[in-house]
C-alpha cells in the first residue's frame, strides 16, 4: 500500500457486483470489460496505475 499512500491509483477490474460483495478499501472500480473504454474518464493518467483482479475459479 506504499504506492497507494505515494499517490498511485489502486483500479479494481472486478465485474460491479463481485466489486460491491467485497473490495479492497479505497480501490475504484473499473470492470475489465470497460476499461478500454472508460480508462481515460475514471483514471488521473499523470499519476500511475495498479490494478487488481481476483478470480476465484
Amino acid at each position: 500500500m506504499r504506492l497507494v499512500a505515494e499517490g498511485a491509483q489502486l483500479v479494481e477490474v472486478l465485474p460491479r457486483a463481485e466489486y460491491e460483495e467485497e473490495h479492497i478499501a479505497g480501490a475504484l472500480n473499473l470492470p475489465l470489460k470497460e476499461l478500454p473504454t472508460r480508462a481515460s474518464e475514471v483514471l488521473d493518467a499523470s499519476k500511475p496505475v495498479i490494478v487488481y483482479c481476483w478470480d476465484s475459479t
